[in-house]
């Protein structure tokens, strides 16, 4: 696999286009959970997937990671398919936890992806990844997307930082502490 910036857009294009089959899936995932957690979410379209593929491949660093896990899982395949069924898993659990983001977003992600890796099956022919990857692309984007209430609003957990008082009587905002912005 030899990765490019033309082989990130292009993958990114391919992504895009799996709407089709993602959606649904997310959709079908975030009402099982939701029936599961007692919860209500909200069910996101095309467009909005669409629209969080272009965010993730805008992180240029992310980008690549993404392309080239998606890669593999659509090119993997193992003579008998259980052999592979460790290498797969981890690569979808991989791939979903990059598309979510840092923790705890990734570690849910990653939970999800195996939830939503029971829901789909790759067809007769089908690499034995293929159907990780739409399980993982589901998993992260359902979990990076809006439409858990949970997610609405700030964490009551959140504590604010303790620093020096500079005199002025706001905390100290050093290299170390908030930004501010």
């Amino acid at each position: 696999m030899r990765l490019t910036p033309a082989v990130v857009a292009a993958e990114r294009d391919r992504l895009r286009e799996r709407a089709r089959v993602v959606v649904p899936l997310v959709n079908e995932t975030r009402a099982a959970l939701g029936d599961l957690f007692d919860a209500d979410v909200d069910p996101i379209d095309d467009a909005q997937y669409r629209r969080e593929v272009d965010r993730v491949f805008a992180d240029g660093d992310r980008a690549v990671n993404v392309a080239a896990l998606a890669g593999l899982l659509r090119d993997l395949d193992v003579e008998g398919d259980y052999p592979g069924f460790v290498v797969d898993e981890l690569l979808g659990r991989r791939l979903a936890s990059t598309i979510a983001g840092g923790q705890p977003l990734a570690l849910l992600a990653e939970a999800t992806f195996h939830f939503a890796d029971t829901r789909v099956h790759g067809a007769a022919g089908d690499a034995a990844g293929a159907d990780d990857l739409d399980a993982a692309l589901a998993a992260g984007f359902q979990t990076r997307l809006p439409g858990w209430s949970w997610r609405e609003g700030g964490s009551p957990f959140a504590v604010e930082p303790v620093g020096s008082d500079d005199g002025d009587g706001s905390p100290d905002r050093t290299q170390d502490g908030p930004s501010g912005a």
